[in-house]
C-alpha cells in the first residue's frame, strides 16, 4: 500500500498565494531584523572586534619585524616606479651612446678630409 500524501498547500491554496504569503513573511522578518537594536549592537560589536583584531595583528607583525600586506603592496608600487624610471634612464643612455658615436664619426670624417 502506498503512503497517502497530504496536499502541500493547506485548504487548497494555490502556489502563488503561498508564495505571496511567504514573501510577505520574509519581508516582515527582514524589516524586524533591520529595526532590531540587538542586531545593530551585535554588528557594531563584531565590527569593533574585527578592528581591534586587525590592530593587534599589525602590532604583533610589527613587533616581529614582519611586513604587513599594505607594506608589501606599497613596496611593489615603489618597485614598479623604480623599474619604470630605470627603463627611462636606459633609454637616455642609449641615446647618448648613439650621439657620441655620431660625433666620433663626424670628427673622424673631418680629420680625414683635412689630412694632406
Amino acid at each position: 500500500m502506498s503512503p497517502v500524501y497530504d496536499d502541500p498547500t493547506p485548504d487548497g491554496e494555490d502556489q502563488e498565494s503561498l508564495r505571496a504569503r511567504s514573501e510577505q513573511a520574509i519581508g516582515e522578518l527582514a524589516q524586524a531584523l533591520l529595526d532590531s537594536q540587538v542586531l545593530e549592537n551585535a554588528l557594531s560589536a563584531a565590527f569593533g572586534a574585527r578592528e581591534k583584531a586587525l590592530e593587534a595583528q599589525q602590532a604583533a607583525m610589527s613587533a616581529l619585524n614582519l611586513p604587513s600586506a599594505s607594506d608589501i603592496e606599497r613596496l611593489g608600487r615603489r618597485l614598479r616606479s623604480l623599474t619604470q624610471r630605470l627603463d627611462e634612464v636606459e633609454d637616455q643612455v642609449d641615446r647618448v651612446v648613439r650621439d657620441v658615436a655620431e660625433l666620433r664619426r663626424q670628427a673622424a670624417e673631418r680629420l680625414d678630409s683635412a689630412a694632406p
